[in-house]
């Protein structure tokens, strides 16, 4: 890259030569002016108004027009003697927090190259400054006949200068807003999450289509084919009728062009159906199959709700149970005997169907015992 400026980085008693280099470059596609009948060139001479007569560039100079018809000539040696500080230096005036620079203020960018091995090691001193403190360097230098003001900040390993806008040169926002408008929570709502559908990107992914659209006109006109017709672009509605509307739309295509599906169904209005008489039918005895107390064993209460007659049964059969657990006690017989005499040998296959056997474990503090429960399927 061709340098655009040099001079010299000035903080304090350090100094860092360096050469200052364009950051950015414009793609846009430029066009010349020509005559339509033959296709000639349009040429444009700088002439005296009072002679007619095209000038040389030796024979221009400036003048600042103070009024209607008043011209002030301003010569080279008159801008030459104007005490200058920053003709030939970028001299840092401030450290500042990088937030409080408004992002309006931002002009154009440079890099800044050190100019030989001695702005090597004031260069790299001033990076690893800005780097760990987070700050930029405000500072001042002239350009192009006029004193500028800039931000050095640091972009990868390499210094950057990015020139500032003064203060009166930024314009007032007054009057630029709306009226005061109503906005509801459900409003504000449906952006949000319209704006956390749409989430971050990766910049480096858009591309100038327009520029790209231009070229490919020029290229097939350049080869003598005829362009190819591209579609035309969409263009936006008019008024916005509903905003909440057109919020909820817009969450819901771009739910959809992410693949996620709305939470939220659509509501369509139902179509009225003819009325069909209806067929007699007979109705279907149902039998409630009860389960009989006999068939449980005792001690073992069913999980579904039985009638009021059945549990007071059920208690009965445990207190008749219990004494004849005490009464057999005392004859000591085999563990074999005294369970076939409380619990009956009754197999799960044996049982009607309507019930089913599980066994579970329930603990307490001072044991662990079995429990058989039936329920009912």
């Amino acid at each position: 890259m061709r340098p655009v400026w040099s001079g010299a980085v000035s903080f304090g008693l350090v100094t860092i030569p360096i050469k200052v280099l364009p950051a950015t470059e414009d793609h846009s596609i430029s066009f010349r002016q020509i005559h339509t009948t033959d296709g000639g060139r349009i040429r444009y001479q700088k002439t005296c108004e009072i002679e007619d007569e095209a000038l040389t560039n030796e024979e221009i100079g400036r003048a600042y027009e103070a009024g209607p018809d008043q011209l002030v000539p301003v010569t080279d040696q008159d801008l030459e003697q104007l005490p200058l500080p920053t003709a030939k230096a970028i001299n840092v005036e401030a450290f500042v927090p990088a937030e409080r620079l408004d992002p309006i203020r931002f002009g154009r960018p440079y890099f800044l190259q050190g100019d030989g091995p001695v702005a090597a090691k004031p260069y790299t001193l001033l990076r690893e400054a800005l780097q760990r403190n987070d700050k930029v360097a405000v500072a001042k230098f002239a350009w192009h006949g006029r004193e500028r003001l800039g931000a050095l900040r640091v972009v990868g390993d390499a210094i950057v200068l990015q020139v500032l806008h003064w203060d009166d040169e930024i314009r007032s926002a007054e009057g630029i807003a709306p009226r005061r408008v109503e906005l509801s929570d459900a409003e504000v709502d449906e952006a949000l999450e319209l704006m956390e559908l749409i989430g971050p990107t990766d910049i480096s992914r858009y591309r100038d289509e327009y520029r790209e659209a231009v070229q490919a006109v020029i290229q097939a006109k350049a080869e003598g084919v005829e362009p190819a017709e591209l579609e035309a672009a969409a263009e936006p509605e008019g008024k916005v009728v509903d905003l909440m509307a057109a919020l909820r739309s817009s969450v819901r295509a771009a739910k959809e062009a992410r693949g996620e599906s709305d939470d939220e169904a659509d509501v369509h209005q139902m179509r009225p159906q003819k009325k069909t008489p209806a067929k007699k039918t007979t109705p279907k005895k149902t039998t409630k199959r009860t389960a009989s107390l006999s068939q449980l064993p005792s001690g073992c209460l069913p999980t579904r709700c039985v009638s009021s007659s059945i549990i007071c049964a059920w208690l009965r059969s445990i207190l008749c149970s219990r004494a004849s657990k005490r009464a057999s006690s005392l004859a000591k017989p085999s563990l074999t005997s005294r369970r076939s005499a409380v619990w009956p040998p009754m197999t799960a296959a044996k049982l009607p169907p309507v019930w089913t056997c599980r066994d579970s474990t329930r603990s307490s503090t001072a044991s662990v015992r079995r429990v058989r429960a039936w329920t009912v399927s």
